[in-house]
């Protein structure tokens, strides 16, 4: 039987993304996504936490990431879990887990600076149904096949 690798995530940029051209025509963009959550301690205090997640975004993705999020921009993502492992310098083995995009959609209003008369980018868009209003952001997906999510 076949594992999932599915991860989802909402919230926000903590940096601008590290955008990186590399041969062949590749770009990466690298990016650190905030989520928090709150709740009520025993003595009812409001206690938030934050999780950091380190995003990874290819090519056409990438470009789009370059152009339209900056720090402080609220994203949905959709994406699975990688580990990088490498040997540093003191020859010890090392290993961070990271989230590759697989689709994100900007959310939010527009980030600052950003003229009002920039318009979406057309390619990498998913096909929505003509029932359904067009986005105000940018939707990104590298995988075509159809969900019921409500957004």
């Amino acid at each position: 039987m076949a594992g999932v690798n599915k991860v989802i995530l909402l919230g926000h940029l903590g940096s601008d993304p590290e955008v990186k051209y590399l041969e062949g025509d590749k770009v990466v963009a690298n990016l650190s996504l905030a989520t928090s959550e709150a709740y009520q301690d025993r003595n009812g205090n409001r206690v938030e936490q934050t999780e950091w997640h380190d995003l990874e975004l290819w090519d056409q993705q990438a470009k789009i990431a370059e152009k339209y999020l900056k720090k402080g921009s609220q994203i949905y993502v959709e994406g699975k879990i990688k580990s990088d492992k490498w040997t540093d310098e003191q020859g010890q083995n090392r290993k961070k887990m990271k989230i590759r995009v697989l689709s994100f959609t900007m959310v939010g209003g527009k980030p600052e600076g950003m003229a009002t008369t920039t318009p979406a980018p057309a390619a990498g868009m998913a096909a929505m149904p003509s029932s359904s209003p067009a986005p105000s952001a940018p939707m990104v997906s590298l995988d075509e096949g159809d969900d019921d999510l409500p957004f």
